[in-house]
């Protein structure tokens, strides 16, 4: 228990820090732009310009990738049922209402990094451009109040993951 208290903590530093930057509207604006980019339309887009330019072979892959990191996913949200910022900290108001009650592990951030980790395997010299979109991403779920640090970290780690085993095993 002390260490989760310790990591607790550790969010409530660390997110407080966060909001507290001289520029923070400036920041919650465009956070808002950059968590949209991970809302899911943008990952269609991928597999239709995917289909359009002959990898027909990689659709299921990236269709199997999804279904694994959303069951995972949710799995781990409803075992964990950790509460998001506004109802862990008192009187405090997310910038945006979050699509379900739950913050751990970030699903935005989890998808991000997945598919940084696929389309990265396919074509290499997207990777740069990529990784600092999906770390943006999480860092959106926190500058918008919706996630604390660590839920975006284990996003993070758990879109690798399924990402990694995508282009090991299906791809």
């Amino acid at each position: 228990m002390r260490l989760l208290e310790s990591i607790h903590n550790f969010d409530l530093l660390t997110f407080d820090w966060c909001h507290r930057r001289k520029n923070h509207e400036i920041l919650v604006e465009v956070s808002r732009w950059v968590s949209k980019t991970a809302d899911g339309p943008l990952y269609v887009v991928c597999g239709i310009v995917l289909a359009l330019n002959n990898y027909y072979a990689v659709i299921p892959a990236f269709l199997a990738a999804f279904v694994l990191e959303r069951t995972l996913y949710t799995l781990i949200k409803k075992f964990f049922k950790r509460n998001r910022p506004p109802e862990a900290i008192p009187n405090y108001q997310s910038a945006i209402i979050p699509s379900d009650q739950f913050s751990f592990p970030s699903g935005h951030t989890s998808a991000a990094f997945m598919m940084t980790i696929i389309l990265s395997g396919l074509f290499p010299q997207l990777f740069w451009a990529l990784l600092p979109w999906a770390a943006s991403v999480g860092a959106s779920r926190v500058m918008l109040g919706v996630h604390f640090p660590t839920d975006t970290l284990a996003g993070a780690t758990l879109g690798l993951s399924c990402g990694l085993f995508t282009l090991n095993y299906l791809l």
